[in-house]
């Protein structure tokens, strides 16, 4: 059994909140946007930060309904077990294994549509950046709980995971400007 400290169950659950708001607006947004493809989403904000063109494509449903729809299972999930850690509820370790599991596969997910948004579709969606911010946070955090005793190669991966999480944020952001670095330019 794996009881979480106070400042980790929080952050847990601070971050699945976020990432389950952020998946259930896009969400909303995406079904509007399929009974009315007149529709302007809210996240539409300029070229660039436009989540429309992101909903509007292919990349967007990529298991034949909107990804946003996985984010809220996928994030229900971590609030549900964050809120029993805030209450200092110990669950088995295999339970937050498949917590790790899900949000690695969360990862994973993130990185390839990372790349189709910068450099297939060409536009930016807020929300799922939202979600591109909290899932590698939980990731670390999780990771924390479950092999924070680990020996070995896992425990220098354990300890290094808040670099690995600033790294990743450091790789998105500078792959973020070089895409678009005209038409941040253009705003100076």
């Amino acid at each position: 059994m794996i009881s979480v400290p106070p400042r980790t169950a929080w952050l847990l659950l601070v971050g699945s909140l976020a990432g389950w708001l952020a998946s259930v607006v896009l969400t909303i947004e995406d079904f509007k946007l399929l009974m009315n493809p007149a529709y302007t989403p809210s996240c539409n904000i300029n070229p660039i930060i436009a989540c429309g063109s992101v909903m509007a494509s292919k990349e967007a449903h990529v298991f034949g309904f909107p990804n946003p729809v996985i984010g809220v299972v996928g994030f229900s999930v971590a609030v549900a077990m964050a809120v029993l850690a805030v209450a200092g509820v110990a669950l088995p370790r295999w339970f937050w294994g498949g917590l790790w599991l899900g949000l690695l596969a969360g990862v994973v997910f993130i990185c390839w549509l990372i790349f189709h948004t910068l450099y297939r579709i060409g536009a930016l969606c807020p929300y799922c950046m939202v979600v591109w911010a909290f899932t590698p946070i939980l990731l670390a955090a999780v990771a924390g709980q479950i092999w924070g005793n680990a020996r070995g190669a896992l425990r220098i991966l354990v300890e290094w995971r808040w670099t690995f999480v600033t790294v990743f944020y450091a790789i998105v952001l500078v792959m973020v400007f070089l895409r678009f670095q005209n038409y941040w330019m253009s705003l100076v």
